[in-house]
């Protein structure tokens, strides 16, 4: 590796360092603006060897494993400073589309923490090894604890090498929920399990009290339902199913939707999951609630038996492929899209040949809501306001709740 002084400028969407050399930018991870530092470089990437000048906003991490695990990017930045970069992804993204709009304070939806975490495993000669990978490598970081999880998941590590010491010699991703039952647990990667191999499992369940432990969503045991409340109903999660990182953040996205759609009586709820904003919109509008994990609706048409809600049709459609039409949503007051993160370019098409008077758009990618929302304003829309929502703090992933409003 060559080896550079180097003046950092900013920070990189991605939470790296940027500066500039022979008029080629280079992206140096845990460095901040303002700082002087001595980098190992290959290409146009590196590691910092020594900090020369620091930045006045460097703090220490919270986390003994930052810098090795590839979790967390920013715990060494100030807090106002990280937040009014994270805030800035937002701004950014729209300014490259040309669009303009308010856009307001970050809301810091943190909360107790994730109460979601995939844990990566895998025999070596010295033992399992579970944790989180390093930036950049399929290399895993061997953790003990996370500070960044809800307290709910604090033994995830431990729980985590016990199943993979059992599950077969492949490498395993153990995606882990905390849910009012207990924590629900999918194996992914493993390989069919004999029968022993099973046992062992189940019998490690029981032990540990997992609400459900579940291979590729096939149930190896169950204790209890994982469910969590959602407005007025409860939902029994499907196993490795999606949900919101964290529920401060759940509240936090839900609450925006909500009051945007307030004087709505009919919505469409697009990608809608298990229910997040469909459950709480049914205490006052019918609800059309579309997505295309049919185990997520099953989910949700289950949870919409609830008292105190009104009608919510669920029906399993892929809208990349198969968009609701302008005539398919003409009766309607308002429209909730909750995409992935590569955004709902064709359902974005769809809508701004209609005349939906509200759409309201939560996003986790502030460039694929940016292209999609240059789509509707060419189309009739005016971005109304937007809101950033940080539920992944440390991270460069920021989230958004834009409402737009049909011009005249």
């Amino acid at each position: 590796m060559a080896e550079a002084r180097l003046a950092i400028e900013r920070v990189g969407h991605q939470g790296d360092g940027v500066a500039a050399l022979g008029g080629e930018k280079v992206y140096i991870p845990n460095t901040l603006p303002g700082e002087t530092i001595l980098a190992a470089l290959e290409k146009h990437r590196g590691v910092c060897a020594k900090i020369l000048v620091p930045s006045p906003d460097r703090i220490a991490p919270i986390c003994p494993y930052f810098g090795v695990c590839g979790g967390c990017a920013l715990q060494h930045w100030k807090e106002e400073s990280y937040r009014a970069w994270k805030r800035d992804l937002v701004v950014a993204a729209l300014a490259h589309e040309g669009i303009e709009a308010p856009v307001g304070d970050l809301v810091d939806a943190h909360g107790k923490g994730r109460r979601r975490a995939v844990l990566h495993a895998r025999r070596t000669r010295e033992g399992v090894v579970a944790g989180f990978t390093a930036r950049r490598s399929h290399a895993i970081v061997a953790i003990d604890h996370c500070p960044v999880l809800e307290p709910a998941l604090a033994r995830i590590f431990d729980i985590g090498r016990r199943l993979a010491a059992e599950a077969g010699a492949k490498p395993l991703d153990l995606q882990f929920t905390a849910t009012e039952g207990g924590l629900d647990v999918d194996l992914r990667g493993s390989g069919p399990l004999g029968p022993a191999a099973q046992a062992a499992l189940a019998r490690i369940a029981a032990e540990e009290r997992l609400a459900r432990l579940t291979r590729h969503g096939e149930i190896i045991a169950q204790l209890a339902e994982p469910s969590i409340d959602i407005g007025r109903a409860r939902v029994v999660l499907p196993p490795g199913g999606f949900l919101q990182a964290t529920e401060a953040g759940e509240n936090a996205l839900a609450s925006i939707v909500c009051a945007a759609s307030e004087q709505a009586s009919k919505v469409a709820d697009l990608f809608c999951g298990i229910g997040t904003f469909s459950l709480r919109l049914a205490e006052k509008a019918r609800v059309l609630a579309i997505d295309d994990d049919g185990t997520a609706i099953h989910a949700l048409a289950r949870a919409a038996k609830a008292p105190g809600l009104k009608p919510i049709e669920a029906a399993a459609r892929d809208l990349f492929r198969r968009p609701l039409t302008a005539a398919e949503l003409k009766h309607f007051d308002a429209v909730v899209l909750d995409p992935p993160r590569q955004g709902a370019e064709a359902q974005a098409r769809a809508l701004a040949q209609g005349a939906v008077p509200r759409i309201i758009y939560v996003s986790c990618n502030p460039a694929s809501f940016a292209r999609d929302a240059r789509i509707l304003s060419d189309g009739g829309y005016r971005l109304a306001s937007l809101t950033p929502v940080d539920q992944f703090r440390y991270s460069p992933h920021a989230e958004l709740v834009g409402v737009f409003d049909r011009r005249g």
